[in-house]
């Protein structure tokens, strides 16, 4: 049997997409930088052919053989990488901030994180389909006491992410997905919101103990305090008010970008705030940088792109009687959806920015070809799915 083309085709056309993004919108950065013009597009364009290669590769094995060792070598290596990490110099690794998360390897830099997230994916989806199962007669304790294993490998997980790597956005969504495939898996709602409730003290913790994320928090309440407190009967307003002292830098000019770009947007390469109001645009703001220069028809098309592409998944994984690959293809989808509705809702100013990229459109070559192989992976997946009527996938 085939793999799912229509799924391929979306993905290699998000990529391509990317591509022109780049080189559109690092004008500012090639100056800054002092590189030639096409360096970052040229990048992203090696990172994206590599990117479908694998996906197309990976495609063409066998599920039964070739996807659980391809998951689990993801898994494994990849958290054995992000636990050395902070131990290795830093001839080794690049660090920001004090966080170390990117391995320099031959003039590259390669985020562990990016692999672990797929690799994480699939290891619970091969345990939960083994482990978990139907949840009728079991009480909360015993329900905690079936899972948790992998709440404490979850534990381990943020800490390596959010302490070490200090990158909060990546765990909000590896916990999103968590989440979700333990419902998926056979786990009550009940249990679904005892460990959510959890995850927000959790949450707030780690918000409250590192003063730059708690500084990103409060800039972010004081741009949005008065639509929300306006709803509010003033003895509570006047208490949850601080005082605004100036709109936050990077969402200010997302805001103004997008705002810019209007219904048809401005022209490609005719931006003006990737022209150093806006870091990097085409990297964690390729959204606000897509909507100005390509405006409300440019994100809309490529958002639609996008859906269609997770619904593509979503429809493997109903077509499928293996419960490793259901889970796994859920896994993914949440996973990809979760990191472009974070993205987007960050740089619109409806959330604290989070500094996560857009998968398959933002400029990085680890997250490009981490998330083809999660996609290559779905693909080889798909030849297992069947369409009732006719035993295979319509094509």
């Amino acid at each position: 049997m085939l793999a799912d083309r229509k799924l391929f085709t979306l993905v290699s056309i998000l990529i391509g997409i990317s591509i022109i993004l780049t080189y559109s919108l690092s004008s500012y950065v090639t100056l800054l930088f002092g590189v030639k013009e096409f360096h970052f597009a040229i990048r992203q364009a090696a990172f994206g052919v590599l990117g479908i290669i694998l996906m197309w590769s990976i495609a063409q094995l066998d599920p039964d053989k070739h996807l659980t060792p391809i998951g689990f070598t993801l898994f494994i290596v990849s958290a054995f990488l992000m636990a050395a990490m902070p131990f290795l110099p830093e001839s080794l690794v690049s660090a920001v901030g004090g966080a170390k998360r990117w391995i320099k390897v031959a003039g590259f830099s390669l985020a562990p994180v990016e692999f672990f997230k797929v690799g994480f994916v699939f290891f619970l989806s091969w345990s939960f389909s083994r482990k978990l199962n139907s949840h009728n007669g079991m009480s909360i304790k015993e329900e905690i006491l079936r899972v948790w294993q992998y709440i404490f490998l979850f534990g381990l997980a943020v800490a390596a992410i959010a302490v070490f790597q200090k990158d909060l956005g990546q765990v909000f969504v590896l916990g999103i997905t968590f989440l979700i495939l333990l419902l998926f898996g056979g786990s009550s709602f009940r249990l679904f919101f005892s460990l959510l409730s959890a995850a927000i003290l959790g949450l707030i913790v780690l918000i409250l103990f590192f003063p730059h994320r708690m500084k990103r928090i409060m800039s972010w309440w004081s741009g949005k305090q008065d639509s929300i407190l306006a709803h509010l009967p003033d003895f509570i307003s006047d208490k949850l008010r601080i005082p605004v002292d100036e709109i936050p830098y990077q969402i200010g000019h997302s805001l103004n970008a997008i705002h810019h770009g209007g219904f048809f947007g401005t022209g490609m390469a005719n931006g003006t705030f990737k022209l150093g109001f806006l870091s990097e645009v085409h990297t964690d703001f390729v959204l606000a940088g897509l909507s100005e220069e390509f405006g409300f028809i440019g994100v809309f098309t490529v958002a639609f792109i996008f859906l269609w592409m997770v619904l593509r998944i979503f429809k493997i994984a109903n077509r499928t009687e293996d419960k490793t690959i259901y889970l796994f293809c859920v896994g993914i989808a949440i996973l990809l959806s979760s990191t472009f509705m974070l993205n987007a809702y960050g740089i619109s100013g409806l959330t604290p920015i989070k500094g996560i990229s857009v998968p398959f459109l933002s400029y990085g070559g680890s997250a490009t070809i981490a998330a083809s192989i999660g996609i290559g992976m779905v693909l080889m997946a798909s030849k297992k799915a069947v369409k009732k009527s006719k035993g295979e996938i319509k094509k």
